[in-house]
């Protein structure tokens, strides 16, 4: 099969990041996207940018059939397209978030603009990418489970650096905009006190999750790169082979032989997202949860002392469990002991009060010897995720109540 042959799947290709870039180039300026559309000579322009790309790729697919290389342009293909993808996300989610809460999601998208501008946001991402670098080249001397140790790591980072700026901006923004009066003129506009607290908390919370899901991004490449620096390790993520193994079926029968590895290799990168992207979510359930005790605090306290109470309900948040099942083991050893009834009680009411953090955690699921099944992980996830959100919605019923009848003249 000639170049014209691939002149249909260049072209799909082509199409699809075409399609996949308009909404954010509408969102970057509005007027000279829709200047441009009105335009003739501008289709014509866009006509030709999309016929020579699509040339361009056919002959790559054509000369580069059997490559590995090509396998290799595939997944860089996926990859940009990802990265096109987030960005959609956020500009119809603020689209849609406008539309329906008009006065809170205007609350919502500036705090978001404020977050990802703060040199905090970029700075944290940073110093995540470098932690990846530096974990695909440092020995664990796990013999054999280096892969699992590295994955470990990547996931903690990313749930960690999300944690901390989400915990940062929301114990700054909120009572800074509230000492400095600033919020009594939002209220002046006229926005309810409703408004702007949950407005702030979810124009945070995407920021940080935007930060999560560009770091998510480069973890994906780590996670790449790591087994070909260890050839000797155990690579095999059950889950993501499970992802992987139910797309690459759907690539065979929509490609050529020629575009194949192209294709396979566009295939694996969405498997491995996927895959990756639940143990993603699943940690953001933590961030989420925090996010939003930090913001009802915020309300009333300052920033140290914010800090001190989230550092505190994270670690509690961990140790509970442990702690109340420690107490029930010495409880049954001595059941007689007033004492310890007394102990099993504080801890059992702890656990209660305090968030269970650790359904959030990603690393059973990498270190267990038995393969999960990527449905059943999934619908844990779920599980998790609406867990976090009925706590999220607690905590900030919370923190409506304690700015209910703060003064803010």
């Amino acid at each position: 099969m000639g170049i014209v042959g691939q002149l249909l799947p260049a072209f799909l290709l082509t199409l699809v990041q075409f399609l996949a870039a308009l909404p954010w180039l509408w969102a970057v300026d509005r007027t000279a996207f829709r200047q441009t559309l009105r335009r003739p000579s501008s289709w014509g322009n866009i006509v030709g940018v999309l016929a020579g790309v699509t040339v361009g790729l056919a002959v790559v697919i054509h000369y580069q059939r059997g490559a590995n290389l090509l396998e290799l342009l595939g997944r860089v293909y996926a990859a940009v397209l990802h990265v096109q993808l987030i960005v959609d996300f956020f500009v119809v989610a603020f689209a849609v978030l406008l539309t329906i809460w008009p006065k809170g999601g205007a609350v919502a998208l500036a705090a978001f603009r404020e977050g990802i501008r703060q040199p905090m946001f970029w700075l944290i991402g940073l110093v995540a990418v470098v932690v990846f670098l530096v974990a695909i080249v440092l020995p664990y001397f796990t013999f054999g489970d280096d892969f699992k140790m590295m994955k470990q790591i990547c996931f903690d980072v990313t749930m960690l650096s999300a944690l901390i700026f989400g915990v940062l901006a929301a114990s700054i923004s909120i009572h800074e905009e509230i000492e400095g009066r600033t919020a009594v003129t939002l209220m002046s506009k006229p926005v309810t006190r409703r408004q702007f607290l949950l407005g702030k908390y979810l124009g945070i919370l995407f920021a940080a999750l935007c930060l999560t899901l560009f770091i998510s991004w480069f973890m994906n490449w780590a996670l790449l790169v790591q087994p070909t620096l260890n050839p000797m390790d155990d690579a095999v993520d059950p889950l993501v082979a499970q992802a992987q193994g139910s797309l690459l079926p759907y690539a065979v029968r929509l490609t050529t032989p020629d575009s194949f590895l192209l294709i396979k290799g566009a295939s694996l990168w969405v498997g491995e997202s996927i895959a990756n992207g639940l143990g993603v979510l699943l940690g953001f359930g933590k961030v989420m949860v925090l996010v939003a005790l930090a913001s009802a605090l915020a309300t009333r306290m300052p920033l140290i002392t914010n800090l001190l109470i989230c550092v505190s309900i994270f670690a509690l948040g961990h140790l509970a469990p442990v702690l109340r099942r420690v107490s029930v083991e010495l409880k049954n050893q001595n059941p007689d002991n007033t004492a310890l009834s007394l102990v099993n009680f504080l801890t059992q009411t702890l656990e209660t009060l305090t968030p269970a953090l650790e359904f959030f955690d990603m690393g059973p699921a990498i270190i267990r010897d038995t393969p999960i099944e990527f449905a059943a992980f999934a619908q844990y996830v779920g599980s998790a995720t609406v867990y976090g959100l009925l706590y999220t919605a607690i905590a900030l019923l919370f923190g409506l109540i304690l700015f209910e009848d703060r003064d803010l003249a």
